[in-house]
């Protein structure tokens, strides 16, 4: 890590002192001795092939492959694609606000320091709380259900015991510096995007009468027992509060913006590889989540007694029936597939969990930063870690031995209904954030086309996904209220109680304010990025030359990503 050195001074400062501030270009900073990666202690270690791999699988584990079986028995199979498809563009709006600010502020702690930065320091507060807070709770959730999936195969493996192993296998992957995490996730996504690609080549296949039945079943499940289920009422009105659980189910498993806000400040060539990231997400949401809601509803109906079984918390909950594709595969007579996706399955959600570890890690780090947390918790390894970060997320995951006295159906309930809105939460964040980001830019006289990255329909695009996020986060435990339940009410509403506490709390004892558009520092860590990204000697490598390097073809002589000290050199 070299020294930073740059002839600059911050706008904050020249805000306070009331002088003009002027508008930043890289040309106008000169770094000194030596160009340093970040601001702070991590070190940009992750490279384009881990990136993209990581942006395309990193944060898909249980819900896609298990948990979406109910939004199918309580919607079917057309409210099941409406509302994935609906959810995902929606995703996709928000997914456009955080690329642009990511993009040209690859900050440690991602998204959560962009709305302490520029919305309110109070704002920053809650919403990192409540993302780490999401992260770590999903910890227990990915072991539970790795748990569940495992009994496919046998139900005499004891839960304390695959609880310890995760422990033991996520702390090793994660107490190691950056890179090691990369190529475990590089290798780990790659295996579900596998897994999906199967699943995808299975439902057609099938459908189309080749399996051991030669039963080509093709879209009959739409027609009998039907496209639209019924779930808690009956005719219209049941019909609509299926598609809503649908749509809940959806809000769950739709995922990934903000995973690659938060790996941002560990990767090499940010303005490069971030934003070919973040590009992959709209087809990843085309192809992984809204392909994947229709082909569920291809292989099973809504009403297969086994699908109604697991989602009811009965027999076959705490087996690999799980899975909807699996309970596909035995109706049909497939034998030996199911061991093969079952293994894949197993796969993913361990990934998954280990990229929960990775982000609560860097989200804690981020909030020490800004001293939102504690600031022992800043320490890092040599390695770049942030040792007492990780250690303090490492307690979360002896929450799955939870599972050890209860059914771990149960418990992969209670974990769902509670995180769901924090997820939520987090989108919300993200738009009233770009809401603030896009209004400094106007106030200031900001020409946006000049970034790295200019989102596209902005600022609507922001306001599209508050409003239909902040509906889906009031609206989604509105059957707490049918009949009152005081205990389904506090599992479906804790999240969003607790956010409104954290932020006016954290105003009141700090006297925090809102940022004024024409105050907003639009500089911030900008020339550290620029500077950074000028001691590369040559171009940037594609994603598909790295794969072919990895066999010893096409390699460069001191690898793709050569620097030098300092740019003056």
């Amino acid at each position: 890590m070299g020294l930073l050195g740059f002839n600059e001074k911050s706008k904050g400062d020249a805000l306070n002192a009331g002088e003009d501030v002027p508008s930043y270009s890289p040309e106008s900073y000169e770094p000194q001795e030596g160009v340093s990666e970040n601001a702070d202690q991590l070190h940009r270690r992750l490279g384009n092939r881990e990136i993209q791999l990581i942006a395309i699988g990193g944060s898909i584990g249980t819900a896609l492959f298990v948990s979406i079986g109910s939004g199918l028995a309580h919607g079917g199979p057309a409210s099941l694609f409406i509302a994935y498809t609906l959810y995902s563009c929606v995703i996709a709006m928000a997914n456009n606000c955080v690329a642009e600010m990511t993009i040209l502020y690859p900050v440690s702690g991602g998204f959560v320091r962009l709305a302490g930065h520029f919305v309110d320091d109070a704002f920053g507060f809650m919403a990192g709380w409540n993302f780490f807070l999401y992260e770590v709770l999903l910890i227990p959730f990915e072991i539970t259900a790795l748990d569940v999936v495992l009994g496919f195969w046998r139900d005499d493996i004891p839960s304390w015991a695959v609880c310890l192993a995760c422990v033991v296998l996520y702390a090793l992957l994660n107490v190691l510096a950056v890179r090691a995490y990369g190529e475990a996730e590089f290798w780990l996504s790659g295996g579900k995007f596998l897994l999906i690609i199967m699943l995808f080549a299975f439902t057609f296949i099938t459908m189309c009468g080749g399996n051991p039945k030669h039963y080509a079943y093709g879209f009959r499940s739409w027609q009998k027992p039907g496209a639209f289920a019924e779930y808690l009422a009956a005719g219209p009105l049941g019909r609509f509060e299926g598609f809503l659980a649908a749509l809940w189910s959806a809000s769950f498993t739709v995922v990934g913006p903000e995973y690659v806000s938060m790996i941002a400040a560990e990767a090499k060539r940010p303005r490069i590889y971030i934003k070919d990231a973040f590009k992959t997400v709209y087809w990843r949401f085309g192809v992984f989540f809204i392909v994947g809601a229709l082909a569920v509803g291809i292989v099973l109906p809504y009403d297969d007694p086994t699908l109604v079984s697991v989602v009811g918390g009965g027999e076959g909950a705490g087996t690999g029936a799980a899975s909807p594709y699996v309970i596909a595969m035995r109706n049909l007579g497939v034998s030996v597939f199911p061991h093969i996706v079952n293994a894949l399955l197993v796969t993913s959600i361990f990934s998954a969990g280990n990229t929960y570890v990775y982000a609560g890690t860097r989200t804690l780090y981020g909030l020490a930063l800004e001293g939102r947390a504690p600031r022992f918790l800043r320490k890092c390894t040599k390695n770049g870690v942030p040792i007492w970060c990780f250690c303090v997320v490492m307690i979360f995951p002896f929450l799955s031995f939870l599972s050890v006295s209860n059914s771990s159906s149960i418990v992969l309930t209670w974990l769902t209904n509670l995180i769901t809105a924090g997820g939520v939460i987090n989108y919300v964040i993200i738009a009233i954030t770009y809401i603030f980001f896009y209004r400094a830019c106007k106030a200031q006289g900001v020409d946006r086309n000049n970034f790295p990255y200019t989102g596209w329909f902005q600022p609507y695009s922001a306001w599209i996904a508050f409003i239909f996020e902040t509906l889906v986060v009031f609206c989604y435990g509105y059957t707490s209220f049918m009949p009152w339940s005081v205990d389904n009410f506090f599992v479906y509403y804790t999240m969003l109680i607790l956010a409104p506490v954290l932020f006016f709390g954290w105003k009141l004892i700090k006297r925090t304010k809102l940022v004024k558009p024409h105050e907003a520092d639009l500089v911030w860590e900008r020339p550290i990025v620029d500077a950074y990204e000028a001691t590369f000697l040559d171009p940037p490598v594609g994603f598909m030359r790295e794969l072919v390097q990895m066999f010893g073809l096409w390699r460069q002589k001191g690898g793709n990503d050569r620097r030098t000290v300092s740019i003056s050199a």
